[in-house]
């Protein structure tokens, strides 16, 4: 327990504790959607990334690429030169990425992403 100070009882909190604390204030949670043909490479619909900090769409796209590999480097997204293949497009809270700062357009915490071909047929 804590020392009472003017009749309050003061809790203390370790190092570790602080860290912790301002290490979950931090984190930035943003929601994929996977839509068309980029649903058939990842067999999701959806998927939820945690980051320590603010990041750029390319970031969250380096993310996915690693987590599905080649089949969608190959066909949605390239991360060595960091660019959409022509025929898909992200939108970030439903605008399209180049009506925003492209590749380099900042998420921030609670933002939905859609992954998509630019052209889907039935």
């Amino acid at each position: 327990m804590g020392k009472t100070w003017f009749g309050r009882e003061k809790k203390y909190q370790n190092a570790k504790t602080i860290i912790e604390s301002r290490a979950e204030a931090l984190k930035m949670q943003v929601k994929v959607h996977y839509i068309s043909l980029v649903k058939s490479y990842t067999n999701k619909s959806q998927d939820e990334f945690t980051f320590r900090s603010n990041i750029v769409l390319s970031e969250l796209l380096d993310k996915i690429a690693e987590s599905y590999g080649k089949q969608f480097t190959a066909e949605v997204y390239d991360p060595a030169k960091k660019e959409m293949k022509p025929t898909f497009v992200a939108m970030v809270n439903g605008v399209l990425m180049d009506q925003l700062q492209g590749i380099k357009t900042q998420l921030k915490e609670g933002d939905n992403i859609i992954l998509m071909s630019l052209m889907t047929g039935g």
